[in-house]
């Protein structure tokens, strides 16, 4: 009977991100949209700040040291806007269809929070491709890039479900745009994606450690960089993100209820 739950659980999980695959299949110019921010701040951003000098990121140059942020803000900035989808859903009758599915609120919010992930492996591909043209060192063996595959998955299901709860606690577009653009910037800038923990003051220091970003960029970098080790150690790293995404499914499991009220 176990076995069995289990089963249908990850067939519901499956069923709901494979309707959002299928979403972006519809519309492919979503991604090339995408590809924009990362060359922007890579090109732009990266070559202007490679040039300040004192920038303590050891025996890697600053490109290479802001790479894996990037690629981390690229995740960010796709899923922490993704609960506008449910908010769409709703207006549209489809998300009081998933309600009275069979499939459990986990299962719901999970699917949703792996399908971003897929959003985010565009990213990825930018990003490779961005580091091949700039001549940027990065890793290419087969086992990190499947680690970083699996970070982006990870990162995105946070921060998708993160945007989920927000969905669920604004319940309109207007304010769940705001919301979004105020979170954003926050939760991107008390990282470590462009500048070394070492730089910040105590205060952001202490804010950076409690944010998942942290630990994704950390995990990314270590993976992505040549020569590079983890400053939390990966195993940390992964577990801080997993345990941040049961919190928030679980949390986004028992708001999603609400949106239809």
């Amino acid at each position: 009977m176990a076995a069995t739950g289990v089963l249908a659980f990850g067939q519901h999980v499956w069923a709901v991100t494979d309707s959002e695959i299928r979403k972006l299949r519809h519309d492919p110019w979503e991604l090339g949209t995408r590809a924009i921010q990362p060359v922007l701040w890579l090109v732009v951003f990266g070559h202007v700040m490679a040039r300040v000098r004192g920038m303590p990121t050891g025996d890697v140059s600053y490109l290479e040291f802001m790479t894996p942020g990037i690629l981390a803000q690229s995740v960010l900035f796709v899923a922490i806007f993704y609960g506008i989808s449910v908010i769409w859903e709703r207006d549209l009758g489809i998300l009081q269809k998933y309600l009275v599915s069979p499939a459990s609120r986990t299962a719901l919010v999970l699917g949703k929070g792996l399908s971003a992930g897929v959003r985010g492996l565009s990213g990825a591909v930018i990003v490779y491709v961005l580091t091949l043209v700039m001549q940027i060192r990065t890793s290419v063996h087969p086992l990190a890039i499947l680690g970083v595959l699996g970070l982006i998955l990870l990162g995105s299901a946070v921060f998708s479900t993160l945007s989920l709860i927000m969905a669920c606690l604004v319940k309109t577009r207007e304010r769940f745009m705001g919301m979004g653009q105020v979170m954003t910037m926050p939760i991107f800038f008390a990282s470590n994606a462009i500048y070394p923990l070492s730089l910040m003051p105590d205060w952001l220091r202490m804010l950076s450690r409690a944010n998942p970003l942290t630990y994704q960029v950390d995990a990314l970098r270590a993976l992505m960089i040549p020569g590079v080790t983890s400053a939390f150690g990966l195993g940390a790293d992964v577990g801080v993100l997993l345990v941040s995404l049961v919190v928030l499914v679980w949390t986004a499991a028992r708001l999603y209820p609400r949106m239809v009220t």
